[in-house]
């Protein structure tokens, strides 16, 4: 993987979307090449339309980005990404569009947009067929060494069998003379120099698994494979890096102090999001205002009660705040207590499980971003008696309090919507990703991936 502003990025789809961006200006040429002869005249030299070919592929590729084009079900499925391909394109026609609107004259002729889609939908189809099935073989995946042969090199070999996979385990060893759970494990004894067992596999990546690591650190041959050019990783490292999340079943303090994350560097990033936060939600307000106020009518209409719902929530460093939002249930719904959402909820009124669907009933939040009590990207904020529970439960849950909450976040477009404990603590360990490794590059790729669970809200409830 390559890691990029402190977030990881498989090779596999780095390659394809350098691919991809080349294809669009391609297509975006080759469409003002076949609009030019339509009407007799000069495409002229590159140079002149070089910026507006460039704003037509990088608009189209964010497009593509923020579909799930990228994902790794479209990895997996040529079906599946051909279909966020369509949509994408059709965004990209309606963005351009409207970029051309309001900079008349400066961009590009928007009736290339129609040619310059076809033809790049095409392309891009073309190149999942011809590439994709090399970008999926083990030449474009690391090789792993796994040190251990227990609990954890078990979790690393069902990892590796997923199909999104970005490595291929070429080994296991066993370090102790413990019951091993992985039956091609290889003795530690039965291997004469580690190092050279590692040059004759290939292998480019050395993971220790060690299910305790107290006078078990084979440090005489880490530091043979160190030396030799190979990466050494430790198992929570690894793991979050392949998965994007902070594996609680692992997680210990040490970890957390010393691993790369948490940098105080973050202030001017910071600033510079609180300035975005207030730019955008000022915008945001002035523009999807008719919504809310016509959503607000609407449900006093369907239901008795107020339009809007405020609740109080932990935010940044635990202390509270009101959230407010367009109101979905009955007011009665919490008489006896805040409890979880369920499937198909009773207390949900008929309007509000369609504002639920597409997220309407969010867009009053833009208000408390803001005042400054949330941020457009975080941890989604919990009411108090949820953290009081979750606390004593969850270990390091308080850790995400770190980071100010936001409306959309890193759990909320990798996990479903969660009503447990243990949905809970599987969205914490994104959130714990997300706090130790926040950069505004982050916040760019959660908010442009939030279109895509709006478009396909499975999880929304």
């Amino acid at each position: 993987m390559i890691r990029l502003f402190k977030h990881y990025i498989p090779h596999a789809v780095l390659l394809l979307g350098l691919l991809d961006f080349a294809l669009l200006l391609v297509a975006a040429d080759l469409a003002w090449h076949l609009r030019v002869s339509q009407i007799g005249a000069s495409a002229g030299p590159l140079k002149d339309r070089a910026l507006a070919l460039t704003g037509i592929a990088f608009t189209t590729q964010t497009a593509m980005i923020a579909v799930g084009v990228y994902g790794t079900e479209a990895l997996r499925s040529k079906r599946f990404a051909c279909a966020r391909l369509l949509v994408a394109a059709s965004l990209a026609i309606l963005a351009l569009a409207l970029i051309d609107f309001v900079l008349p004259g400066h961009t590009f002729w928007r009736s290339i947009l129609l040619y310059a889609m076809m033809i790049a939908v095409a392309l891009l189809i073309l190149n999942r067929l011809v590439v994709g099935g090399i970008l999926g073989a083990s030449a474009f995946r690391r090789r792993v060494l796994v040190l251990g042969a227990g609990p954890r090199a078990q979790r690393l070999k069902l990892l590796a069998t997923r199909p999104e996979s970005g490595f291929v385990v070429v080994g296991y060893i066993g370090m102790s003379d413990g019951a091993s759970q992985v039956a091609e494990a290889v003795s530690r004894s039965a291997i004469v120099d580690l190092s050279a067992h590692v040059a004759n596999l290939g292998v480019t990546e050395v993971v220790l698994a060690l299910e305790e690591r107290r006078n078990a650190l084979p440090l005489k041959d880490l530091l043979r494979v160190k030396t030799a050019g190979v990466h050494v990783n430790e198992f929570s490292s690894f793991l979050e890096r392949e998965t994007g999340r902070v594996d609680l079943d692992t997680l210990n303090p040490s970890w957390l102090i010393f691993s790369d994350g948490f940098s105080s560097g973050r202030a001017v990033s910071s600033i510079a999001k609180r300035m975005f936060d207030i730019l955008a939600s000022g915008l945001l307000l002035l523009l999807t205002f008719p919504i809310i106020a016509l959503f607000a009518a609407i449900i006093k209409l369907d239901s008795n009660g107020p339009a809007f719902f405020r609740q109080k929530r932990i935010g940044l460093y635990g202390e509270t705040f009101e959230l407010i939002k367009l109101r979905s249930m009955r007011t009665d719904a919490e008489k006896d207590g805040a409890k979880w959402a369920e499937k198909k909820d009773p207390r949900i009124t008929r309007i509000g499980a369609f504002i639920r669907k597409v997220r309407i009933d969010e867009l009053p939040q833009v208000w408390t971003v803001l005042r400054g009590h949330m941020s457009f990207v975080g941890p989604r904020p919990e009411v108090p008696q949820f953290v009081d529970d979750l606390e004593d439960k969850l270990p390091y849950y308080a850790e995400r309090h770190m980071v100010k909450p936001g409306i959309t976040g890193w759990a909320q477009i990798n996990y479903p919507y969660g009503a447990s404990i243990e949905d809970s603590r599987h969205k914490l360990e994104y959130d714990l990703y997300y706090a130790k490794n926040y950069t505004p590059f982050l916040d760019l790729l959660i908010m442009l991936q939030t279109l895509r669970v709006v478009l396909w809200p499975e999880g929304a409830r």
